[in-house]
């Protein structure tokens, strides 16, 4: 009995590892090599796959995060911004770290997140109870009036859209805003989309490139913010700043 209960559990292993690889049944994927993983990018992951499942997971900084490219960007804003960053909104995964930046600074700031908090430290969660961040899908309305903030920044957020999300996030963040949108994207000539961030993030990150992005934009009926992008970028050469991810200025 004991030879024939190993002969089947070997015959399962057997079967299961040639019909197509490594199962993640907690991601409704299948990844049996490189090139399948590659062709599954070249297509909308969410018609492959279904909606993406949001896990809770620690969303803490790292090096190569657009959100940390905002932390180094924010002395940079300020000069381009002047007033305008008095009352800002900020979307995109360590929303806290970003809104805590701004508080300390004397600045309005509040604060999206689109993924969970279940696991944030305690100074999160003391944002959070104050109402100064606010977990909240960002394929949906967001829960503010309009022209609620002079300036919304996003990071790490819409890389993780398809563009029939894009169509209806974009909009509301514009909406939201009176004097602009500064939007941090990831950039495809410095940066990998990673499979392993699906547990972060529900997909792996659509790295688009600067001219997608610029007909996208165009198509949706937002300019280039030109003013405070000259002033930006000045502001920038001065302090030998260039950023790994791409930075569009937008007025809303």
């Amino acid at each position: 009995m004991a030879l024939l209960a190993l002969g089947v559990i070997i015959l399962i292993v057997y079967f299961n590892s040639g019909s197509g690889g490594l199962q993640i049944p907690s991601f409704g994927v299948t990844v049996t090599s490189r090139e399948s993983v590659s062709r599954a990018e070249d297509h909308d992951w969410e018609e492959l796959y279904g909606p993406p499942l949001i896990t809770s997971f620690v969303l803490h900084l790292h090096p190569g995060s657009c959100t940390s490219e905002v932390i180094q960007a924010l002395p940079y804003l300020k000069k381009a911004y002047g007033s305008a960053m008095q009352k800002v909104l900020h979307v995109g995964p360590d929303s806290c770290t970003v809104v805590s930046n701004l508080l300390k600074e004397g600045k309005e700031a509040w604060g999206v997140e689109p993924y969970d908090l279940d696991d944030a430290d305690s100074s999160c969660k003391s944002l959070v109870r104050k109402g100064f961040v606010r977990l909240s899908d960002i394929k949906f309305s967001l829960p503010y009036r309009p022209d609620s903030f002079n300036l919304v920044v996003v990071s790490d957020a819409l890389d993780y859209l398809t563009p029939r999300y894009l169509n209806k996030t974009l909009p509301d963040l514009a909406r939201v805003s009176t004097d602009g949108l500064v939007i941090f994207t990831g950039n495809p000539g410095q940066q990998k989309a990673k499979v392993s961030e699906l547990p972060k993030f529900g997909r792996p990150a659509k790295l688009r490139s600067n001219s997608w992005w610029t007909r996208y934009f165009i198509q949706t009926g937002l300019t280039e913010n030109e003013g405070p992008l000259k002033k930006f970028e000045q502001a920038a050469s001065k302090g030998n700043y260039e950023p790994d991810c791409q930075i569009f200025h937008l007025s809303s």
